[in-house]
């Protein structure tokens, strides 16, 4: 059976892959970007079936407005890839004052999802994007106050999103799934060549395993856990995930930000 897809970030790297992958197979998929230009080639790249939608996840008000746009077309939405991600930019603050890296990274992801949730079923699937590098999360940082190097912010970032993952899950437990996966370190991005000045791995491995994760039965019951695409396997977090004191600081940390 066809699906609807949303991917964020879509229009470079995994993200345009994976699309491409699941456009192949034949579902709809839904484009993010935060390029006029970029989203045209993209589309230009798949052809008839599939939709763009334009926004700057740094900005609330433009996630905000992507949901309202994608709500306003669709009354179901099969599955929610949350691809986009930093790990530098030139300006490392959002206008309002908070650090992009988990604005765009953590914060973007849980909006929209929370926002899309009344049109995604309960057989239906919110694939997040994790990462090897983790590490506990400063939640002051996260709220914007003190400065963390791109490195400490990224993995932080992605902790938070792997958090919210299970938290969500357990919140819904009956459906969506919700699911953290780390699609491969040092995949062959502009992000890792950015971050590391390395061509880095075949982007397919992550493609891969997103596609498995958006439609496999192998992820059926797989909801609030972790998927470590280096090991293969379905795996534990970085144990700040599991202390229950950790992942409740950081919901907390998130719901303040967000209702500021």
């Amino acid at each position: 059976m066809t699906k609807t897809i949303l991917i964020t970030g879509a229009t470079d790297g995994i993200g345009l892959l994976t699309t491409k992958a699941l456009a192949d197979k034949g579902h709809t998929v839904l484009l993010h970007g935060r390029s006029e230009a970029k989203l045209a080639n993209a589309v230009a790249e798949l052809g008839g079936n599939c939709e763009s939608y334009l926004a700057d996840l740094s900005r609330m008000e433009d996630v905000e407005a992507l949901a309202q746009q994608i709500l306003a077309k669709h009354d179901r939405l099969d599955v929610l890839i949350n691809n986009a991600g930093i790990l530098k930019s030139p300006t490392t603050r959002t206008e309002s004052g908070l650090d992009i890296r988990f604005v765009v990274n953590t914060l973007a992801p849980y909006v929209l999802t929370r926002r899309l949730l009344p049109i995604l079923p309960k057989d239906g699937r919110v694939v997040n994007l994790s990462s090897a590098a983790q590490a506990p999360v400063d939640v002051n940082a996260m709220a914007g106050q003190g400065s963390l190097s791109d490195m400490d912010a990224y993995s932080q970032s992605k902790l938070a999103i792997t958090i919210w993952s299970q938290e969500m899950a357990r919140e819904l437990p009956d459906g969506p799934l919700v699911v953290a996966v780390n699609p491969g370190s040092l995949l062959a991005s502009k992000m890792v060549m950015e971050g590391f000045g390395i061509a880095g791995n075949d982007m397919q491995i992550g493609v891969d395993i997103l596609c498995r994760a958006a439609l496999s039965d192998e992820f059926v019951d797989a909801s609030g856990r972790y998927f470590d695409n280096d090991a293969g396997r379905f795996s534990q977090p970085h144990p700040a995930a599991l202390d229950a004191d950790h992942a409740q600081a950081v919901m907390e940390a998130i719901e303040q930000i967000l209702k500021d």
